[in-house]
């Protein structure tokens, strides 16, 4: 139903109030700036004016909404529980009961068989709250403490805490207007390390240093970020190591800072120094570090270099060279495996490499269309690997695969309830030719029986920019277009690293 076809139903118009900005030396007039104030009793006002047209022009449609959300809300399994991970001592994972919105974060220590022992209820901790979110937490290492972060506001401006998961006791200090899920512990078992977020901008721009125990207002900024274009992360190496400061300015420069977690008074070292148009990102591993870069690499390549020697490009030794079709893009590191992702063609591709014998090897998927990731693996000294698959007739799933047996562990799939059987779709993968010549995939899921004569509906879905694409994974959600006799399309258009550098030359791509 549209206006056209609703012609007494009319949508709300914003005021218009010109403001002009000027950035950088350049002027611009901004009609609807004021839209940004949001305790403005007239923002306000047409905010719930456009909730009432939207309202009012779905009226005609109310029932095959209910219908639709049931429809989708039954195929969702309300009781459910992650893959368990092994991270030191314990088991790791989450799970949700029947009625609850929060998943519960819970731990077994030596094997799955422990006893379980509850970290953080989020449906319990949630209550009296209008919005509740936990942004991640932090396991000390001896297992006995854990940084978490709260917002119950919806602002992304997270309250640091520190609990002891032997006593159940919440330490006094609180530390406001934190980045979630970027904080480090050091091997003290008492320091920890932690992003400070800038109030209004909502970026994260400073890293201080924290005792347990000891007031927050004495907290030591160990660093400082000047450029407010860079984007920032904290965390600890797989090997436990080195706390790492990452600064990323998407597309233009990459700087990393290190510091011996053992040593938490230190002062914080830089990797390399950034340089406009250089993107890296670093796995340390035993006396050396894996670089994942772009210098003289559109696609990236993978190099090597020496604990020490890291800011000396001399020293940086080539693992993977450049290759102009494949892009790639994420690494894993373990006691006798180096794995990567890559991207060719579209897909997502997993490469495990022996660091033994040097040989390596791409899994196989058996489906034209799918998507396939690295999993979360803290687990340094083991062989197996966890990771993701999907597609858009295959559930989201987790295997373990043996990097040395070849053998793949389903260890989960995604249930799907109401009956749903992936026999009765199809999915294929075509191409179609741009007017520059450059043949585009398109990955197509369809109910067995849909006409691909040009009668049936298509709904088409494409986004490529930053680098990035969309992946053709599974949606239950999806599945009732899919039965209601559409064809669904994702157009993987060019969002890879040639056409970004392309765009950001202000050349045509």
């Amino acid at each position: 139903m549209t206006q056209a076809q609703n012609p007494t139903v009319a949508p709300p118009k914003a005021a218009i109030k010109p403001k002009e900005l000027i950035t950088n030396g350049h002027k611009r007039i901004d009609n609807y700036y004021y839209l940004n104030e949001r305790e403005n009793p007239e923002v306000i006002k047409y905010l719930n004016a456009e909730n009432t047209y939207l309202d009012q022009v779905l009226t005609p449609v109310k029932d095959l909404q209910v219908k639709l959300f049931e429809e989708m809300k039954g195929r969702i399994k309300q009781q459910d529980e992650s893959v368990p991970y092994k991270e030191g001592a314990y088991y790791y994972y989450t799970r949700f009961i029947t009625g609850g919105e929060y998943p519960i974060y819970c731990r077994r220590k030596g094997s799955l068989e422990g006893a379980e022992e509850i970290m953080f209820d989020g449906n319990a901790m949630a209550k009296g709250h209008n919005y509740y979110s936990l942004g991640g937490y932090e396991v000390s290492d001896n297992d006995e403490l854990a940084i978490f972060a709260e917002d119950t506001v919806s602002r992304r401006l997270y309250t640091l805490r520190i609990k002891n998961l032997k006593t159940g006791k919440i330490y006094p200090e609180t530390i406001s207007d934190t980045e979630a899920g970027s904080f480090a512990w050091a091997t003290d078992n008492k320091t920890l390390f932690y992003i400070k977020k800038d109030p209004q901008t909502l970026l994260g721009y400073q890293v201080y240093r924290h005792v347990l125990g000891t007031d927050p207002k004495a907290d030591v900024l160990v660093y400082e970020e000047k450029d407010n274009q860079f984007y920032m992360d904290l965390g600890r190496s797989k090997s436990k190591k080195y706390i790492t400061i990452g600064s990323d300015h998407n597309g233009v420069s990459t700087e990393y800072r290190l510091l011996e977690a053992s040593k938490p008074t230190g002062e914080f070292s830089v990797f390399l120094p950034r340089e406009k148009g250089h993107e890296y990102d670093i796995v340390h591993y035993k006396d050396k570090f894996y670089v994942r870069t772009n210098w003289k690499a559109e696609n990236f390549r993978l190099m090597e270099v020496p604990e020490g020697k890291t800011a000396d490009r001399t020293a940086w030794k080539e693992v993977i060279a450049h290759r102009p079709d494949v892009y790639l893009a994420n690494m894993d590191v373990f006691a006798n495996h180096l794995v990567l992702g890559e991207r060719k063609a579209g897909l997502t591709n997993i490469r495990v490499i022996n660091q033994l014998t040097k040989s390596d090897e791409y899994l196989n998927f058996g489906e034209p269309a799918y998507v396939a990731g690295i999993g979360y693996n803290p687990d340094f000294n083991t062989n197996i690997l966890r990771y993701s698959y999907s597609s858009l007739t295959t559930p989201n799933s987790t295997f373990d695969y043996n990097m040395d047996t070849k053998e793949k562990t389903l260890k989960k799939q995604q249930e799907v309830l109401g009956g749903f059987d992936k026999n009765n779709y199809v999915s294929e993968r075509v191409y179609a030719t741009a007017r520059d010549g450059v043949k585009v995939p398109v990955s197509l899921v369809y109910r067995k029986g849909t006409k691909k004569d040009g009668s049936s509906p298509l709904l088409q879905y494409s986004y490529g920019s930053y680098g990035y694409s969309t992946d053709p994974g599974f949606s239950s959600t999806r599945l009732s277009l899919l039965d209601r006799g559409f064809i669904f399309a994702i157009a993987h258009i060019r969002g890879g690293r040639k056409w970004v550098a392309g765009g950001m030359k202000m050349a045509r791509c």
